[in-house]
């Protein structure tokens, strides 16, 4: 098997690997870059002919996994997008969402190049790109076998991350022996509202293990919510809003969950939170139908008539709404994407609220090197939003333990059910994260090999 390691081996994005092993070529992920420099890498030709892919495995639904599916298909793949059921589902609303995204900002992007005499410029893809991408998905079951050809089979494991997300196991012939490498997916951490805890395998050859989070841990999440309640009630007092920039599959889903708890808890009062991205909305009918996912507690909770001891839901469904909600000046909770405040409606609330003292911004996920969420979470004074200066003036809240992705333990954890010593290949972190969960493999595992790859590196195995 030769795997080259395409995209997200040194960084958190652009998750992509390519795999040619006996008469088949294929990718496992086929993600979209995010950040400082991301348009360019994003258009950067594929180191492989997409028209000879026989397959592309996407282990879940977040863009940085996902998102390069219709460039895939815009330059001539045609072969199968196996994934799991709540996968495909999900990712019908969130490429649309993506190809609306790239078509308006070349809109946006051709109007300042023709007025320096540019050439205009084209989107990344379209929705008509989409449209061709979804009648290529070959959904499977978790647990479950399956055979591609001679001498290659895989099967998906639930990775507890979010809805439908997949660890892979792929069997193939090395000589006359049976071979296996895992790829991780992005592992989630145990307790994760909604969604089942993660499965392991028991044995690899080889693992692409993700490193997230692999130098640090997350607090435990009734501390995570406590300190949700006293910013929320905090900033109440103070006479503000709450803006919770948020990705719009799995973080606000778990919000929306977690706010109704607290308030049949009677731990905050019937708020009114609104969910100001259309996606997200599509997205929650997309989890409400797929209670085959569930863990018993959120079974048992979707099936429970809501009643005044609720949270008074609104969704946001047009650019109008979302405009009115800057009129609300306090006493509200609102969810908006994008997560890392790259793109969405959470812009907008920032431009108009990080300057009022009396709100505050909570960031509830990880924000990449180089995204706007990032400087924020930093410190930064002002920042730049829509191409003005705003100053921070806003309280700004962290809570890592919202996160769907595993910490260091959870992750050495999920490494600790094999039962023979892999050849780990450490991808999708910051180096200092890969670097630090390398070291923490090399001291709990010694027997285990670790090596950190570079994107464009190839590897037989």
């Amino acid at each position: 098997m030769k795997l080259t390691f395409v995209g997200g081996a040194s960084t958190v994005t652009g998750s992509c690997y390519y795999i040619e092993v006996g008469k088949f070529k294929f990718l496992v992920e086929c993600g979209m870059h995010q950040g400082n420099g991301s348009d360019e890498l994003n258009r950067t030709p594929f180191p492989f002919n997409p028209a000879e892919l026989d397959f592309i495995f996407i282990t879940h639904s977040h863009i940085d996994h996902s998102g390069l599916l219709p460039k895939a298909v815009r330059e001539g793949f045609s072969g199968k997008v196996i994934s799991t059921a709540a996968t495909r589902d999900l990712l019908d609303p969130m490429l649309y969402d993506s190809a609306s995204i790239q078509e308006s900002d070349s809109v946006w992007v051709t109007k300042k190049a023709m007025r320096t005499g540019r050439e205009p410029v084209q989107p990344l893809y379209t929705t008509e790109d989409v449209e061709k991408v979804l009648p290529l998905f070959d959904v499977k079951d978790y647990d479950r076998i399956y055979h591609l050809g001679p001498g290659v089979k895989y099967r998906f494991l639930d990775a507890g991350h979010i809805l439908g997300s997949a660890s892979l196991e792929i069997w193939y012939q090395d000589s006359s022996s049976e071979k296996k490498i895992v790829f991780s997916g992005d592992i989630g951490k145990k307790g994760n509202p909604i969604i089942k805890d993660p499965s392991a395998p028991d044995v690899a050859d080889y693992i692409v293990m993700e490193s997230t989070y692999g130098n640090r841990s997350h607090k435990p999440l009734n501390e995570s919510i406590n300190e949700l309640v006293s910013a929320i009630k905090t900033t109440f007092r103070r006479g503000g809003n709450v803006y919770i920039p948020s990705f719009a599959v799995g973080r606000a889903q778990d919000l929306l969950y977690i706010l109704n708890n607290l308030v049949r808890q009677e731990r905050l009062y019937r708020i009114d939170v609104y969910l100001d991205s259309p996606l997200a909305e599509e997205v929650t009918r997309v989890y409400v139908a797929h209670p085959e996912c569930f863990d018993d507690e959120a079974r048992r909770l979707f099936t429970t008539r809501q009643s005044d001891t609720s949270i008074r839901l609104h969704f946001v469904r047009t650019a109008e709404e979302s405009m009115k909600l800057n009129r609300l000046k306090s006493g509200n909770i609102i969810i908006a994407g994008s997560g890392m405040c790259e793109g969405g409606r959470i812009k907008h609330h920032l431009k108009h609220n990080l300057w009022r003292s009396e709100c505050s911004v909570i960031f509830v996920g990880y924000q990449a090197k180089g995204t706007l969420g990032r400087k924020i979470v930093d410190g930064a004074k002002a920042v730049t939003v829509l191409g003005e200066e705003v100053v921070v003036r806003a309280s700004i809240y962290t809570i890592n333990g919202f996160s769907a992705h595993a910490g260091r333990e959870g992750l050495i954890e999920w490494l600790s059910e094999f039962d023979n010593s892999p050849t780990i290949f450490i991808v999708h972190g910051e180096d200092d994260a890969a670097e630090s969960f390398s070291e923490l493999i090399k001291e709990k595992h010694p027997s285990f090999t670790t090596r950190r790859p570079r994107n464009g590196e190839i590897v037989e195995i």
